[in-house]
């Protein structure tokens, strides 16, 4: 059985994709396609595998969260499933510890450690999507602002826009965690809303059509924003002027974290030191991003420079 992890990442349309594998569970299964989602992994399955922040006394939680994966993987054998698509971007870490380290997933190769073992040498491969920085790091930190973060400090922007760390040092991480597990790296930007081209170029799998596309778990716009801190009664006034998407960086940071993806995408266009393979979609790239119909309500924000001055700090 060939097992594929997903790793997301976070705010690269991962939500869409599940609930695309949600949908077409029975045309997947007639192809022995198997799939695990956040429903599944994040309601016990994957519990022990990441240490928690307090230990229970005399369990071992972390060899009953392995022998349990292990578990379900021998039932999924069982039951003829012949690809294994499993599919959670919190294998990588959490939008909030990025948002409090003020780094692009510092902990990924730790973790992917960590799910090596629980998987047991059975992964055959790692999708991972990539997204612009500027716009990766907007999206997540209007997340995170949505989620009950407070508005970014200059500091923490600076901190943010200065750092070096892109999405080469978080593949590296994660090929030393998981050596000789082929990386397959899929823009945001190629396949954003087109989830069976997604799975059919980063599996093989002939994928159902998807006449249904959808945009999920986007991003709060800036009326979302002023909406969410009104209620809390907190900083909205710090909010912009505008009715598209939060762009909390200057012209400057914005530059420095575009920089950084373009020195990104020319290295895994270089064959990324042999660790990973870049998979794009040469007519979605010339053609441009197209969100899918309907995605005015469902799907990302415009992407208009709006800007505010950051919080001193």
């Amino acid at each position: 059985m060939d097992v594929i992890l997903h790793l997301g990442a976070h705010r690269t349309a991962t939500t869409g994709f599940q609930d695309y594998m949600r949908r077409h569970k029975a045309p997947l299964a007639e192809q022995h396609v198997g799939f695990w989602g956040p429903g599944r992994t994040r309601r016990g399955l994957f519990s022990g595998i990441i240490p928690g922040p307090v230990a229970a006394r005399g369990r071992d939680l972390r060899t009953r969260g392995e022998g349990r994966v292990q578990l379900r993987l021998k039932g999924a054998r069982l039951r003829g499933v012949k690809t294994l698509v499993v599919s959670d971007e919190n294998m990588l870490g959490a939008v909030r510890e990025n948002l409090c380290e003020g780094s692009l997933y510092p902990s990924a190769g730790e973790r992917m450690a960590r799910f090596a073992r629980a998987f047991d040498g059975e992964i055959s491969g790692l999708l991972l999507s990539v997204r612009s920085l500027e716009l990766w790091w907007c999206s997540a930190l209007a997340f995170g602002v949505s989620r009950g973060h407070p508005l970014p400090m200059r500091n923490k922007l600076a901190m943010i826009a200065g750092s070096q760390r892109g999405w080469r040092d978080v593949i590296t991480d994660v090929a030393c965690a998981v050596p000789g597990v082929p990386i397959r790296v899929m823009p945001f930007e190629s396949f954003a809303g087109r989830a069976d081209i997604f799975l059919a170029r980063g599996t093989g799998i002939d994928a159902p059509p998807d006449n249904d596309r959808q945009w999920l778990n986007r991003a709060p716009g800036l009326p979302d924003l002023r909406r969410v801190l009104t209620e809390r009664g907190t900083e909205a006034a710090e909010l912009p002027f505008g009715m598209g998407r939060w762009n909390p960086f200057s012209n400057e940071q914005h530059a420095a974290l575009r920089e950084v993806y373009a020195d990104d995408i020319m290295w895994l266009t270089a064959g990324a030191d042999g660790l990973a393979t870049l998979t794009e979609d040469r007519i979605r790239t010339r053609a441009g991003t197209t969100p899918p119909a309907g995605s005015d309500k469902k799907g990302q924000p415009d992407e208009h420079e709006e800007r505010q001055v950051a919080r001193p700090g």
